[in-house]
């Protein structure tokens, strides 16, 4: 067991830079092993996530410091210079002189010892010099170093939003995420939920329009320890994420199939609505992730889904059965870059035009589930075109018996003039999220609009 939280985030980040670990998977391996106390186990997921978020701009402090540039530096030398750095740089509530003892020491610990002098007075000249970085003209490369993205994901912010928004969207996705709540109905309510959190002190309001929706703000701790979590009150879920069940607007007695649907946030989010009456098919090709669905249904006592192991591009048995089908496709998450901190990181152009294949994969055959008049939604996490508007551009020229129907007036994000809904978050302060309500027409429809 180790309780330094210092030098646990070093192990953690040794093992997303070496082994090319997700950055939330090691983050929970190495809580899990070590019981540690609510401060110093924030104060370890902050310095993961945060130098994981942060690297670019903290190799630019290094590069403009050192005579070593970054990428020459030892690299457990390099992360321990980003753990002093961040902190520095980041967090207020951490003395400077703290904040440089503490590294120094980490350096002494993981075989450093001799450059202990050299961590030492490159974090004192930091603070000595009050560092400001020398940042290029070029916009997209100084936000990239200021913000630290890659220059390929600010360039379509830009060419989107412009370089005043793109900014604000570049400090959104660099803020530590809130975590809202989806209020099971089936066990309780809102009001009760409400109540029972802020009696145990952790800040807690409401989401206007989401009438199952809380957040919560500050210090949380375990989320199992929430009151009545383990009887099946509430789930974890993102705003954005609960949206895409509203769209789906499932009815009860309906047979709906929820195509790629592990973890189960949606899926769980569907038997609710639905009042727990229907029958909710859940697949995903990997049996290991479905483990979380089954005991999520289990946790809410849900017992209208009936889960199965499978590739959604593969299952024949599904045709013209579903009342409704939610294609909630493997993405690229570029919407959620303050969760997954490592993501802005991994994904390239190359990755997302892979995935955009896959994405028309699944598409074109979960259409096929849907019975004649029956509704599919298609959702991911992403923001970036190749994955959304292509893909359903490209569906629907191919497709003539399907159409976009728009989201009923009082929806809580205003549809695209296409018709799709498209969440940037920093506009609605959730998770950036893609999604479109597909409606196959019935046969005398199809039939006459071609006479027409």
């Amino acid at each position: 067991m180790n309780n330094n939280p210092r030098q646990l985030a070093f192990i953690i980040l040794q093992e997303i830079y070496r082994k090319q670990a997700f950055a939330d998977f090691a983050l929970d391996k190495y809580l899990r092993k070590n019981d540690l106390i609510d401060a110093n186990r924030r104060l370890v997921t902050e310095l993961v996530y945060g130098c994981v978020r942060r690297e670019r701009s903290l190799d630019a402090i290094i590069d403009e410091l050192a005579k070593k540039k970054s990428h020459q530096q030892n690299p457990d030398l390099r992360i321990i210079l980003h753990i002093g750095l961040y902190q520095l740089s980041y967090l207020e509530h951490i003395p400077e002189s703290a904040a440089v003892d503490t590294t120094v020491e980490l350096a002494k610990q993981n075989k450093f010892a001799k450059l202990a002098g050299f961590v030492n007075g490159l974090l004192r000249e930091y603070i000595r010099r009050d560092l400001t970085i020398n940042l290029p003209e070029n916009p997209v490369q100084k936000l990239g170093i200021s913000y630290s993205f890659p220059d390929w994901i600010i360039e379509y912010w830009i060419e989107k939003l412009g370089l005043t928004e793109a900014e604000e969207l570049c400090s959104w996705f660099n803020q530590s995420p809130s975590i809202d709540l989806r209020i099971n109905p089936l066990k309780t309510s809102l009001e009760e939920v409400e109540i029972a959190i802020k009696n145990t002190g952790i800040s807690v309001s409401r989401i206007s329009q989401l009438p199952q929706a809380l957040r919560l703000t500050g210090a949380v701790g375990k989320i199992q320890k929430l009151p009545g979590y383990n009887e099946g009150w509430s789930s974890v879920q993102d705003s954005s994420a609960q949206l895409v069940s509203y769209l789906l607007n499932p009815q009860p007695g309906e047979i709906i199939i929820d195509a790629c649907a592990a973890p189960g946030g949606k899926t769980t989010h569907i038997a609710e609505l639905m009042g727990d009456n229907g029958k909710i098919f859940a697949i995903d090709k990997t049996a290991s992730r479905l483990k979380k669905l089954e005991q999520n249904a289990e946790r809410l006592q849900l017992k209208s889904i009936s889960i199965s192991t499978g590739d959604s591009r593969n299952l024949p048995q599904f045709i013209n059965q579903a009342d409704r089908v939610l294609l909630d496709v493997p993405c690229s998450g570029l919407g959620t870059l303050h969760r997954r901190a490592d993501a802005r990181w991994r994904q390239t152009l190359e990755n997302i035009q892979e995935l955009a294949k896959l994405q028309s994969e699944l598409l074109e055959t979960a259409a096929k589930w849907v019975k004649p008049g029956g509704i599919l939604v298609y959702a991911t996490c992403t923001i970036y075109p190749l994955e959304n508007e292509g893909i359903i551009e490209e569906f629907l020229a191919n497709n003539s018996e399907w159409e976009i129907e728009a989201p009923n007036i009082d929806f809580i994000v205003s549809p695209c003039t296409e018709g799709w809904i498209k969440v940037w978050p920093h506009r609605e302060q959730m998770d950036g999220f893609f999604m479109v309500k597909l409606r196959r027409k019935k046969e005398e429809e199809r039939r006459k609009k071609e006479r027409y």
